[in-house]
Order: structure tokens, then sequence, then C-alpha cells
């Protein structure tokens, strides 16, 4: 391939992130009007203009967008090697990109990384928080952790924390005014808080199991939210029940804002997994956060 292409596709990457030339052009140490020069030469090679220019900054347009979406993992597959030659007789080095939603990313990853950059100075971590499910090869990200049931087949799935009971919980001044439901039908005569989740936008249906039966039940409520701390706080405040996992509001069941209620008909879930590509050759950096990872789910059990 010719190696020029290879640089223009860099230039045009740095770039994109930067949002401008000017800055990408000071990261990169080089003169602003070679980049330019090189996008413009990239996109009449290909055809095709590569990126929305205004008097303020620069963005992709969708040929942008899906070039750069198909050459990245490329790009990240080259330097996880260069990485790995490079610390071959090192300490591990480099950059580790994980995304996770919210709870994994503080209670689990947090912990963790804290416990890496202390051993390994030179590692830098990138942690994007998001409850949405994220495309981990198309984004550029070495991993990704989220609940072991929601996981692609082609990925590896290595568990990183305990498996996660369900409750619904409410505020001791909730249950002294309305009464406790003893069974999922009493949840009708309740104000059930629902929740809106981020990966479609349609509501979280509450999961209960009876004699070994799946139900699906639909939360009715004045009270719609898409953050699960919200929800909880929402329910310690008295507004209604809420439909979480017990290690979620852990802090708030220990304080007494928060009691459980039908427990006996609430399962238990498969913990947080942290996921990679079958094919992604592990960096020595991302080996090392995996064995503390490991370690302190090994602790846990």
């Amino acid at each position: 391939m010719d190696s020029r292409l290879i640089a223009d596709l860099l230039v045009l990457q740095s770039v994109a992130e930067a949002g401008s030339f000017t800055r990408a052009a000071a990261r990169m140490g080089r003169a602003q009007s070679g980049l330019s020069q090189a996008v413009r030469a990239l996109e009449e090679r290909l055809g095709v203009s590569l990126l929305a220019r205004t008097t303020r900054n620069v963005r992709l347009t969708e040929a942008g967008q899906n070039l750069l979406a198909e050459v990245e993992p490329a790009f990240r597959q080259i330097a996880n090697g260069l990485s790995t030659a490079a610390a071959a007789s090192k300490e591990p080095t480099g950059l580790i990109r994980i995304t996770a939603s919210d709870f994994p990313a503080r209670e689990i990853l947090l912990p963790a990384v804290a416990k890496l950059t202390a051993a390994y100075p030179k590692i830098e971590v990138d942690i994007q928080v998001a409850d949405q499910f994220v495309d981990i090869v198309k984004s550029g990200f070495d991993a990704g952790i989220r609940f072991g049931s929601h996981l692609e087949k082609d990925m590896v799935a290595v568990p990183v924390g305990p498996d996660l009971k369900a409750a619904v919980v409410g505020s001791p001044d909730y249950f002294q005014k309305r009464g406790r439901p003893r069974s999922i039908d009493d949840l009708d005569l309740h104000h059930c808080i629902n929740y809106r989740l981020a990966s479609h936008g349609a509501l979280y249906r509450w999961l209960f199991q009876d004699d070994g039966r799946a139900i699906e039940y639909r939360s009715q409520g004045p009270i719609t939210l898409n953050d699960g701390r919200l929800l909880i706080e929402a329910a310690a405040t008295g507004l209604g029940l809420a439909y979480v996992f017990e290690a979620h509001a852990k802090h708030q069941l220990a304080a007494g804002s928060l009691e459980i209620c039908l427990g006996e008909f609430c399962p238990t879930w498969p913990g947080y997994h942290i996921y990679y590509p079958s094919r992604h050759q592990k960096s020595p950096a991302f080996a090392a956060l995996l064995a503390i990872l490991r370690s302190k789910r090994s602790q846990v059990r």
C-alpha cells in the first residue's frame, strides 16, 4: 500500500479528532497548510469530500465517517502491535480505551484503574461512560463492561463482578403511606417509577419469577427517568417504587432510606463482564488491567 496514503489517513484522523486544522497542526507539530493539502489530496484521490469545512471548525462528512470507521480498527491493531513489541522487555505502557455504563465504571473499573496506574505509571486509560451499547470495534475501544447476559457471541467475556440480584425498592415513608405490595399484581395499586432505556428509548419492563415462570411487568406511574442513579434517588425521596439491582442501591439500603419488597419474586442475573473481540490481540497494558479485574473478582467471591 502507498505509504503516502496511510500518512494522509492519519492526518484525516487527527483533524477529525481535533475538530480543526489549527489544533491538529499543533498536536502533530506540523504546518496547518501541510495538513490541509494532505486531506485535499486524499479527497481528490478517492473522489469524495471527507471533511465539511466552516470558518470555525471542521467535521467529517458521512463519507469521512465511514472511511475512518473502517480504518481505525486497523490503526489500533498496528498501534497495539507496536506497543507489544516495544514493551517486550519493559513495563506495560500505552493507552487503553474502555466503554462502560455508570455503575461498573465507578464501582469496578475505577478502583482497578487506580491500582493499575499506580503499578504502571506509563499506562493511560480512557474511560467513556455510556448507558447505550457501543460497537467497540467500530468505535476503537479495546473493551467494554456490560451485563453478562447482554453480550455478543463473538466476544470474549470475562466476569469482573458477582451476580446481581434484582429488587423492588421504596422509601419507608412511601410504604407507611401506601403499604407494601405482597404480590406482583399489587403493583397496579402503586406508583412505579418508569425507567427509559438509553439503547432504544423504550420503557424497561420489570422482570420477575414466580414458581419458575418468567413474568414481565409493564410499570405504571407518573414519573419516567433515564438515569439509574436518579431513579434510586427518586425512590429514596418517596416518589414511588423502583426496580433496581440491590448492588446499585447498597448505600441507600444500608442507610435505611430504601427498603426491599417482593424479594421472593426478584431474579438474579449474571453480573458485569469485561468483553473484547475474540480476534483482539491483548496489549501488555490491557492484559495487566484484565489481571487486576480478575483478581478483584476472586477476592469478592
